[in-house]
């Protein structure tokens, strides 16, 4: 699943390690999301969401696999 996290993080001007800290994770979580390494929770999907209240859609973009 590709994601908009790391340009919506720069665009709120905050590290890895703030937006960890505000989301309760650690800064690895954080980087292996934005890398598309990891897919995260639906709880932590909803703490992401709400924190840049932005719609699921316009954050994660989900590819089927062919």
């Amino acid at each position: 699943m590709r994601n908009n996290l790391k340009v919506l993080r720069q665009e709120k001007s905050i590290s890895q390690d703030e937006l960890a800290s505000i989301l309760g994770v650690s800064r690895q979580t954080i980087n292996s999301i934005e890398t598309g390494k990891f897919d995260p929770s639906l709880k932590l999907v909803i703490k992401i969401t709400r924190f840049f209240k932005a719609e699921l859609e316009s954050i994660f973009i989900f590819e089927e696999d062919s």
